[in-house]
């Protein structure tokens, strides 16, 4: 995110360690609100957290050596790769506009990403590609969540302790750097962009399909580079406006439910 502001194993500490206490303040705050709620809620599952630890471990050590293209390929190609391939295995179906609109999808996001990405070396790559699975099995387990930000809550707690395992392994052979600016960075990743973030993806995963999914997941690289726009005064170019419709476009293909004949006839 900047140079050395903060290690990874640090940095993944505190965004999970932000994250899950956001999450349970708000899954706190739920249940007071909820008139329904006379138990406990979910709380998660060790299960999950592991793939949650899965994701996020091997994401940071990743982007050490990295580029922001480079990595973006490799961590959607494999979550696209793994949910597509656990919903067909599990028989779902997509319908012939849903496979092109995600090959239109995928062909916005090599189109953006493709010419300023340096080629990865071995170790990058394996990193990031286990934290694309992990983000993808990670993702389908959320799918029949009834209480996504109470489990989210849960996942992010239990996954902490497994973080710490790794910072102090990490702290054995080298010293954990951070400065304010990466804290801060750290917490606003886990508190906001995880905490939040992920307790909203659970809670619309139940009414989509797998491949609808993958679909929805390659919206994030233009909300980031628009985000980047928006707040940090970077250039719209042609290249970006082009790869935002067509992943955009591709999204939208890929959400259209088939029009059945009594739909027609009403």
């Amino acid at each position: 995110m900047r140079g050395d502001a903060i290690d990874a194993a640090s940095f993944s500490l505190v965004r999970l360690v932000s994250g899950a206490a956001v999450l349970t303040v708000l899954a706190a705050l739920s249940r007071r609100g909820s008139r329904s709620s006379r138990g406990p809620r979910a709380r998660g599952s060790w299960t999950s957290a592991a793939w949650l630890f899965a994701y996020a471990v091997p994401f940071s050590f990743a982007y050490r050596t990295l580029d922001a293209g480079a990595g973006a390929l490799i961590l959607f190609g494999a979550v696209q790769t793994t949910m597509l391939t656990v919903g067909l295995l599990g028989g779902e179906r997509p319908l012939a506009t849903q496979w092109l609109g995600l090959a239109v999808a995928v062909g916005g996001l090599v189109y953006l990403v493709l010419p300023g990405a340096g080629a990865p070396g071995l170790t990058g790559f394996a990193l990031m590609a286990t934290a694309g699975v992990a983000w993808g099995v990670y993702s389908l387990r959320g799918r029949g969540v009834r209480d996504p930000l109470g489990e989210t809550a849960g996942n992010f707690a239990r996954s902490v302790p497994m973080v710490a395992v790794v910072v102090a392994a990490f702290a054995l052979r080298h010293a954990p750097r951070h400065d304010a600016d990466g804290l801060a960075l750290a917490v606003a990743s886990g508190a906001l962009a995880s905490g939040v973030g992920y307790s909203i993806w659970y809670a619309a995963l139940p009414g989509l399909q797998a491949v609808q999914a993958a679909s929805v997941q390659l919206a994030v690289p233009v909300l980031a580079a628009l985000g980047g726009v928006v707040f940090m005064a970077e250039s719209l170019t042609p290249r970006l406006a082009v790869a935002s419709l067509l992943i955009l476009g591709g999204v939208a293909l890929s959400l259209r439910r088939p029009v059945r004949a009594a739909e027609v006839n009403s």
